[in-house]
C-alpha cells in the first residue's frame, strides 16, 4: 500500500496532504514566540528527517526524545517517523536509572533533547553508548523558523523515501498498574487509524483550535491533542512554560480562539477550582470539553458543563489502542451520558466472560477490542501477549458492560475491584459518591487486605479549599448514599495524592502510600 493524495495510508502521508491543502493555516503556536503554518511544519519535518538519515538513522531505528512540550519536540517526532524510524518519547522527569531502563528496553540508537539538555538522560545514554543530539528552533525577524540539530552531516532530500503503513512509528511503555512497564510498538497505520477515529467522532476540522495541557510523551496529549489536530488541518498552542499552567490556560485559550480541549480529571478539577476561586473575565465559546485517561465523576462533569457552558464528553482509551477506544458523542450525534464512556469508535468492542463468550446487554465482563488502531503485540513479552490476545480479541483488563443504548459503562480494572467477603465492589462507584459531596475536591477508593473479609474498603480524599470536613462526616455521607457493604471502613484526609507524570491517579500507588502509614 502506498500513500496517494486521495487516500493517505500513513500518518505521515496524511500530514503531507494537510500541508498541501491548508498551507497557510496555523498549525502550532507557542505563546508570544512562534506561529508555524502547516506548510512550514512540513518543510521542517522533511529537512530534519534528511538530517537524521544523513547521521545514520535507518528505518526501524529507535530515537528517544526527551523534551518538555515544545515545538522542537513536535518537529523531532514528525521527522523521526518521516525517516521511517521509531520515536520513543520519554518523561523528562525520569531518574538516570529509569532512563537507563527505558533507553535500553527500547533499544534506542540516538537520544535527542532540547538545547538545555537533560543530565540524567544524557548520563544514561552515555553509559549505554547511545549518541546524543540537541535540537533548537531559531527564528530571526521576518524569517521562517528553522530547526538546528547538533549532527554534523551534509544531507539530501528525503523526497524519494516512502513511508510504509507497517513502519513502527511510536514506541511507548504502559504505565504498568501491576507489573513492570510493557513496551508497546504502534505503527503508522495504527496512528493514522486512531487520528481518523478521533477526528470523526469530534468532527475536528481546520477551523478548530486547542491548547495542549497534557504531556506529549503520553498518548493522550500526543495523539488526541496534537496529532488529531494536525491531521484535521487544525491548530494547537503549546504553553510558553512547556507544561500546563492553570494561570495561563484560559488566556491562551482565548488568545488562540480555542474550540475545545482534552484533559485528565485531575486537570479538569484544577481548572474548576481556579474558576470558583479566581474566575476569568471572559471564557471562549467551546464546542466541547473532552475527559479521558481516568474516570470522571458525574458531579465533576456537571460542574464543568455549568461553569464553561459546553458539553463534557467522557472517553475511554489506552496506549495499546493508539489511545481512543470509545467516546460519548457530540450533542448533534446523540446524548452524552454521565458515568459512561460512550460508544466504540472505529473498532469492534465486545464484553467477554472468562471463556471468551460475548455477554448480553447489562451483563459485566472484560472489555475486549479489535481493529486497525490496536497494537500487534508487546515488544519481547510472550507472557503478556499470550494473556492479552485471546479468543481473537485484545483484552483491556477492564470490567464493564453495555447499556441498552450501546453505551459502555466501566466498573473498574479487574485487578482493582475490591472483593469484600465475596462482594465485588467497584472503586469507581465509591469515588463518584464521595466526589458528589460539595466539600470534596478529589477522592480515591482502594482495597486493603483484611483478615475477616479478605479485603476492606479504604479511601483518601482531598477537601475543597476552606473546608474543614472530617472523617465522621464523610462516613455519615457514605452510609446515606452507598449500600452498607460499600461504605469505606477508613477515610484518609490529605492535601495531596500520588500521581503519575500524566496526572493519572493509580489506585495501587495511593493504596501503597496510605497503607504504609497505618
Amino acid at each position: 500500500m502506498k500513500d496517494t493524495i486521495q487516500t493517505p495510508v500513513t500518518l505521515t502521508g496524511l500530514l503531507r496532504h494537510v500541508a498541501a491543502k491548508f498551507p497557510s493555516r496555523r498549525a502550532i503556536s507557542v505563546a508570544a514566540k512562534y506561529d508555524i503554518t502547516h506548510s512550514r511544519l512540513h518543510h521542517l519535518t522533511e529537512s530534519t528527517a534528511a538530517r537524521l538519515i544523513a547521521a545514520g538513522i535507518k528505518p526501524g531505528d529507535v530515537v528517544a526524545l526527551v523534551f518538555p512540550n515544545t515545538v522542537e519536540f513536535v518537529v523531532m517526532f514528525l521527522a523521526v517517523i518521516r525517516a521511517r524510524a521509531t520515536a520513543a518519547p520519554l518523561n523528562p522527569a525520569y531518574t538516570a536509572d529509569e532512563f537507563e531502563f527505558y533507553l535500553s528496553d527500547s533499544d534506542s540508537k540516538l537520544l535527542v533533547t532540547s538545547l538545555e539538555g537533560n543530565t540524567p538522560a544524557q548520563a544514561a545514554a552515555s553509559k549505554l553508548n547511545i549518541a546524543h543530539a540537541a535540537a533548537s528552533l531559531t527564528q530571526s525577524e521576518n524569517e521562517e523558523a528553522e530547526l538546528s540539530l547538533s549532527l554534523n552531516h551534509s544531507f539530501d532530500s528525503v523526497e524519494s523515501l516512502v513511508n510504509d503503513p507497517a513502519d513502527v512509528a511510536l514506541f511507548l511503555h504502559t504505565s504498568g498498574t501491576t507489573s513492570r512497564p510493557k513496551g508497546v510498538p504502534l505503527t503508522q497505520h495504527n496512528l493514522l487509524s486512531s487520528v481518523r477515529n478521533i477526528d470523526s467522532v469530534y468532527r475536528l476540522t481546520e477551523s478548530d483550535s486547542t491548547v495542549i495541557v497534557l504531556p506529549l510523551f503520553h498518548v493522550h496529549g500526543l495523539i488526541a491533542g496534537l496529532l488529531s489536530s494536525l491531521g484535521a488541518g487544525a491548530a494547537v498552542a503549546l504553553p510558553a512554560a512547556g507544561r500546563f499552567s492553570a494561570s495561563a490556560f484560559w488566556k491562551d485559550m482565548v488568545k488562540y480562539n480555542a474550540t475545545w480541549y482534552t484533559a485528565v480529571p485531575t486537570i479538569h478539577q484544577i481548572i474548576l477550582d481556579r474558576h470558583f476561586n479566581n474566575p476569568e473575565p471572559v471564557y471562549p465559546r467551546l464546542r466541547f470539553i473532552r475527559s479521558c485517561s481516568a474516570s470522571l465523576a458525574p458531579a465533576i462533569m456537571g460542574k464543568l458543563e455549568e461553569a464553561f457552558s459546553a458539553p463534557v464528553l467522557e472517553a475511554y482509551a489506552m496506549t495499546e489502542a493508539s489511545h481512543l477506544m470509545a467516546s460519548n458523542p457530540l450533542p448533534q450525534d446523540g446524548p452524552h451520558k454521565a458515568g459512561s464512556v460512550g460508544k466504540p469508535v472505529g473498532q469492534e468492542m465486545g464484553i467477554l466472560d472468562e471463556s471468551g463468550r460475548v455477554q448480553e446487554v447489562g451483563v459485566s465482563g472484560e472489555v475486549c477490542i479489535r481493529g486497525p488502531n490496536v497494537t500487534k503485540g508487546y515488544k519481547n513479552n510472550v507472557g503478556a501477549n499470550t494473556a492479552a490476545f485471546q479468543f481473537d480479541w485484545f483484552h483491556t483488563g477492564d470490567i464493564g458492560y453495555f447499556d441498552s443504548d450501546g453505551y459502555l459503562h466501566l466498573v473498574g480494572r479487574i485487578k482493582e475491584l475490591i472483593n469484600r467477603g465475596g462482594e465485588k465492589i467497584s472503586p469507581i462507584e465509591v469515588d463518584a459518591v464521595l466526589l458528589s459531596h460539595q466539600d470534596i475536591a478529589q477522592a480515591v477508593a482502594f482495597g486493603v487486605p483484611d483478615p475477616k473479609y479478605g479485603e476492606e474498603i479504604y479511601c483518601a480524599v482531598i477537601p475543597r479549599e476552606g473546608s474543614n470536613i472530617d472523617e465522621a462526616e464523610l462516613l455519615r455521607y457514605s452510609k446515606k448514599n452507598l449500600a452498607s457493604f460499600k461504605v469505606p471502613k477508613k477515610v484518609f484526609i490529605t492535601d495531596a495524592l500520588p500521581k503519575t507524570a500524566t496526572g493519572k491517579i493509580l489506585r495501587r500507588l495511593v493504596a501503597e502510600h496510605f497503607v504504609s502509614h497505618i
